[in-house]
């Protein structure tokens, strides 16, 4: 987690200035503005658009009276590909264009339920990594041999 906040907070600011200042110095300090304007208002539409989509899918899961997880987190990448590409700087709008287009957030989506999956594998394995399911029944106490014709009268 401490080397997850490291990255989100000093090196992708850092990245993203020097990527700004190279694209800067090659064509120039106006049209690298006008480049984050852009991708950001751009942005800005994609994000609404497919917001309202996922939102009518939302609803759609709704009604047909089904548990709509796969549109719960279409949302959720969508909103966190929107705040990538309203926060300035060309990494982030790499990635928030990944969770904006339709196919690639299919497979961000893929990848979220695979590594959610398997956490939740981890954390529900015992230790000693047996399944649960497998587990055997341990039993304090000792064993006796009953008679059939005991089992009517106790001792």
């Amino acid at each position: 987690m401490r080397l997850l906040l490291i990255l989100l907070f000093i090196v992708v600011p850092i990245a993203e200035l020097a990527l700004l200042i190279q694209i800067g110095s090659w064509i120039g300090f106006w049209p690298t503005l006008a480049l984050l304007v852009l991708d950001a208002v751009l942005g800005a539409m994609l994000m609404r658009s497919q917001g309202r989509a996922a939102w009518r899918r939302f609803n759609a899961a709704i009604a047909e009276g089904r548990a709509p997880a796969r549109e719960v987190l279409d949302g959720v990448l969508v909103i966190f590909g929107g705040a990538l590409l309203l926060t300035p700087g060309f990494i982030t709008d790499i990635f928030g264009l990944l969770f904006l287009i339709p196919p690639t957030r299919a497979l961000v989506r893929r990848l979220i339920v695979r590594r959610a999956t398997l956490r939740i594998i981890r954390v529900a394995t015992p230790p000693g990594g047996r399944d649960p399911s497998s587990r055997s029944r341990d039993v304090d106490g000792t064993a006796t041999d009953i008679e059939p014709d005991q089992l009517d009268h106790p001792r």
